[in-house]
């Protein structure tokens, strides 16, 4: 149930600093800096119901242009490089897929919900970067209209690091609905140790087998479900053989900050911090929930003291 008549035909943006805004009006928005595409926002998406429709950031790239996002991998199709989804929403998925019954396993149920643009209410080219801001309307699969969102990305480019760039996501949701929301995970289901939902990054393929970084720590999987106010994820490519780096924020004013953290490296690479992750959070009628988050994309490979030097570039953005 998309909507898009109240998209406004926004220009092609002059660049005022070193990023330019392209605008596929009533589609997408594409954060340029040089001849690098750093990140294509699609706000209108055209996935089917079951893969819930929702916004997502596909291709991300480094500033030396190599690819850091999955898009519909065939394991996950629902998975679509950095977006906002909830698996568990009152009884509702916006994830995508099945969902988790407890007792019975994943189930393709008739709850695939989504996201839908309303209107694009900012778009502009800043002295560091740019800014875009929109409205959404979440509808279950039955077309119920159940939250209102508003939400905001900033792509900064830092004058002082050449290898690096800054994603800011904040989002205000509101239950506009009359039945309790309170979000939470397959974990607070039932289902151990799998406590996914919130801002979720999807690695390329190459990407299995990439270490996962948090403070004073580099490794694999087993570092899944810890706290930590951020974390980050080191990978090679395939073809060109560099490697490259993505840390996720966490907003401190976040409900659960510091967050548990939901990241694989054994069957692919992804990073996600879960708010929701072992704790379901409110969200009864007429109450907003807010949440903010940083992305740092880096060219080249980094350890545990430099994937903390990119989150204090993430944090200073946020």
């Amino acid at each position: 149930m998309t909507t898009t008549g109240t998209t406004r035909a926004l220009p092609r943006l002059e660049p005022r600093g070193p990023v330019r805004v392209l605008h596929e009006v009533g589609e997408a928005v594409s954060f340029v800096a040089g001849d690098v595409t750093l990140a294509r926002y699609v706000y209108v998406p055209d996935d089917v119901q079951l893969e819930s429709p929702r916004p997502y950031l596909h291709p991300v790239r480094t500033r030396g242009g190599d690819l850091v996002t999955a898009f519909r991998p065939h394991d996950h199709v629902w998975h679509k490089g950095v977006a906002w989804s909830l698996p568990v929403v009152g009884e509702h998925n916006f994830w995508g897929g099945p969902t988790y019954v407890h007792g019975e396993g994943y189930r393709q149920l008739d709850n695939d919900g989504s996201m839908d643009h309303q209107a694009l209410v900012a778009l502009e080219a800043t002295g560091d970067g740019a800014a875009l801001a929109h409205r959404l309307a979440w509808h279950t699969q039955d077309g119920q209209h159940v939250v209102d969102e508003e939400r905001a990305l900033r792509v900064v480019v830092p004058a002082d690091r050449a290898d690096a760039w800054v994603l800011t996501f904040t989002t205000a949701m509101t239950n506009v609905s009359d039945e309790d929301l309170t979000i939470g995970s397959p974990t607070t289901r039932g289902r151990e140790n799998a406590g996914y939902g919130g801002l979720f990054w999807r690695g390329p393929r190459s990407f299995t087998g990439g270490t996962v970084l948090a403070p004073g720590f580099a490794g694999g999987e087993e570092v899944r479900g810890t706290r930590a106010p951020w974390m980050g994820f080191t990978g090679r490519h395939d073809d060109v053989g560099r490697s490259s780096s993505v840390v996720m924020v966490d907003g401190a004013d976040n409900p659960s900050h510091p967050p548990q953290w939901f990241a694989r490296t054994e069957w692919f690479g992804c990073l996600n911090p879960a708010p929701f992750f072992s704790s379901e959070v409110p969200f009864r009628p007429r109450g907003t929930l807010r949440f903010s988050y940083a992305v740092v994309v880096a060219d080249g490979e980094v350890d545990a003291a430099g994937a903390q030097a990119l989150a204090d570039l993430g944090r200073s953005v946020l």
